[in-house]
């Protein structure tokens, strides 16, 4: 069963995608954070997918500030001749998304899955793609008592030079992580995964973190050009691994 639901935040109200088992019985909760491209079908199959592994999955449209999804017309698939204009048609959401303020709204995620009686009560799973795999570092660090566990796969930026850098958190964290790096992805260079490792090493975060050969940036993503099959299936056994484990 799937449905759009609408979330009050501190800031508005954020639509999303909710998918959760046939059942109507509580199942262990997922926040799954969008990419760039925003939410659409192919994350909505994505949370499909997830459900029907037994979980409830909530995907909020995290650029809610600046319209309901989606926020840019899309083509059925994204080619690399058309990706920089839709980039660039996007980058004002995402600028305007800043760490503080998306931190306020995962709180009203979480709240929304706290009290919906089709998640189990206790802590939830967080997973997210391109820049949500920040999102998701992010929200283990700020929501610590709140997440079990958190992945991010083709994940951009995620230990920067920037004093707000998502791996900054990492002493915070008590969840457990998975990350899947691409190793062809230059918002997430080889320096700053090994950056990302020897932090949450340092701090004693439970993790691990692979990098998929001849993957892209995306590499998850079969809307777009940069999918790749043989990691998407990879990243799906990891996830569903994680979540299992932890959840």
């Amino acid at each position: 069963m799937s449905t759009m639901i609408d979330i009050a935040t501190q800031d508005g109200t954020a639509d999303a995608y909710l998918a959760h088992p046939d059942d109507g019985a509580p199942h262990p909760a997922v926040l799954l954070y969008m990419d760039a491209f925003g939410l659409r079908p192919h994350l909505k199959g994505m949370a499909d997918r997830l459900a029907s592994a037994g979980y409830t999955v909530l995907v909020p449209n995290v650029f809610y500030r600046s319209g309901r999804a989606p926020l840019v017309e899309l083509p059925d698939f994204i080619n690399p001749a058309e990706r920089p204009e839709i980039i660039a048609s996007l980058r004002p959401a995402a600028l305007s998304l800043t760490p503080e303020g998306a931190m306020r709204d995962a709180a009203g995620y979480l709240d929304w899955l706290a009290r919906s009686p089709l998640a189990t009560d206790g802590k939830v799973g967080v997973t997210g793609y391109c820049m949500g795999a920040g999102l998701a570092l992010r929200t283990a660090g700020t929501h610590p008592d709140r997440v079990a566990a958190a992945a991010g796969f083709h994940g951009a930026f995620l230990a920067g030079d920037a004093p707000d850098s998502p791996h900054l958190l990492a002493d915070r964290i008590t969840a457990e992580l998975y990350f899947g790096h691409a190793d062809q992805d230059s918002t997430n260079p080889a320096d700053q995964i090994a950056r990302l490792d020897k932090t949450l090493t340092a701090a004693g975060v439970r993790h691990r973190a692979e990098v998929y050969p001849g993957a892209l940036h995306g590499f998850t993503q079969a809307d777009t050009a940069m999918y790749s099959a043989e990691a998407t299936d990879r990243h799906w056994a990891a996830l569903l691994e994680l979540l299992g484990r932890a959840l």
